[in-house]
């Protein structure tokens, strides 16, 4: 296949440890971030005036792991299309044939910071209240695909200055290993609800605990449950929240119940002592629910150990805390096509992986060349409505926050 492309196109530039192969069209790259699935820089897109953000996988082709997830990664990124979810503006590979095939880059929306740093800030209930209705609002996307995230965490959930949010990757695929074992830490899993980490069956709620420890998180400024391993987390979360019912037990698989059962047992804590009145903002003189009362109502429905006693996606975005920011086209966007998970069980080589990828990279490509201006029509920012959050000094230059738990 001729891949249409010509040397001129490309230029190499070194960022910190890595090199990058990338289109004339991106100019001044700047590292924002790295992490187990690539680099990621920020550059000036030419052609359309506009900052964005490039994404090198990392090695997609050292082994199966990376290739299955890169593949994964690609075709969910063109499948979904929600603006709490970071979209697909570019992908392009410098090599011309599969034989030489070995790079991919992704070209996103650039966004100002992660959670993380917003954590950090100081939030009033209008800012902190329309960050998780985003969050929500993408989850629910998300799961229109079927698509269950089960490992929302800060780290992957980026905001601009005008307080709008997006996801930013897809979360586990549905064949990751997620037994209960003792094995040390590779990925954060301080935010994954305890189904997940008990090797339990999940459903579409699984994503609320998520978002209840980020809540949790935003308001204490700490984490809620920074276990050293499965061990120690699901301690952490008895230890505050109490030991779960006989009737969660029975659900357990018999090792792992074994072992839950003979545990020291604990009442937990009351939302009230968890978070008290003193961690929160005033409540909001414009919006009656948002105030400490309903923030805490909220969390004691997202925190709940038992996910068949959990808040579902939709009843959180009509809790009064959240529904104060209500848009019909918002929350139930067109949905996705259906993402096929057949992917996530396929056992391919890695060469193989390799030929889907290259396929999905040229198919991307090809349309590309053949819609010409669609760029100019696809990018500008996704400014947030009037009777959203005005330009958030408290989400992109907030101060350090104080009087917080830590």
């Amino acid at each position: 296949m001729s891949s249409g492309k010509h040397p001129g196109q490309f230029y190499t530039e070194v960022v910190g440890d890595s090199t990058f192969t990338i289109l004339r069209r991106y100019q001044n790259l700047r590292p924002i971030g790295s992490g187990a699935q690539g680099i990621v820089c920020a550059a000036l897109d030419l052609s359309t005036s506009t900052h964005v953000a490039i994404k090198k996988l990392s090695r997609p082709f050292q082994n199966v792991t990376h290739a299955k997830r890169a593949y994964r990664e690609f075709v969910l990124m063109k499948l979904v299309n929600h603006k709490n979810i970071i979209g697909l503006l570019n992908a392009f590979t410098p090599q011309t044939s599969l034989k030489e095939f070995q790079d991919v880059y992704l070209v996103m929306e650039l966004m100002d910071a992660n959670l993380c740093q917003v954590i950090q800030m100081d939030l009033d209930h209008e800012r902190m209240s329309y960050l998780l209705y985003q969050m929500l609002c993408g989850i629910k996307h998300l799961h229109a695909a079927g698509i269950i995230h089960r490992d929302l965490k800060p780290s992957n959930i980026v905001v601009k200055s005008d307080c709008t949010l997006k996801i930013l990757d897809f979360g586990l695929a549905r064949t990751a290993g997620t037994g209960f074992q003792m094995t040390p830490y590779v990925v954060t899993r301080y935010y994954r609800a305890p189904e997940v980490i008990l090797g339990m069956g999940y459903k579409e709620n699984v994503d609320i605990w998520s978002v209840g420890c980020i809540m949790a998180e935003l308001i204490r400024g700490g984490v809620m449950f920074p276990g050293s391993d499965h061990i120690d987390q699901w301690n952490k979360i008895i230890v505050q929240l109490g030991t779960p019912s006989q009737d969660f037990m029975q659900r357990l698989q018999p090792m792992v119940r074994n072992y839950v059962e003979n545990r020291p047992r604990y009442a937990g804590y009351s939302f009230e002592n968890l978070f008290p009145d003193c961690l929160f903002p005033p409540n909001s003189s414009e919006h009656a629910g948002l105030c400490a009362e309903m923030a805490r109502e909220l969390l004691s429905k997202m925190l709940v150990i038992d996910p068949e006693k959990r808040i579902s996606v939709d009843e959180a975005i009509m809790h009064p805390y959240i529904n104060v920011w209500y848009d019909e086209n918002e929350v139930n966007a067109p949905a996705p096509d259906p993402y096929d998970h057949s992917v996530d069980e396929k056992e391919h080589t890695v060469e193989q992986w390799k030929e889907l990828i290259y396929q999905e990279v040229m198919d991307f490509e090809n349309k590309e060349r053949q819609l010409g201006s669609a760029m100019q029509n696809h990018t500008g920012t996704d400014g947030a409505a009037n009777s959203k959050p005005p330009a958030a000094d408290g989400v992109a230059k907030g101060s350090p926050s104080k009087n917080r738990q830590r």
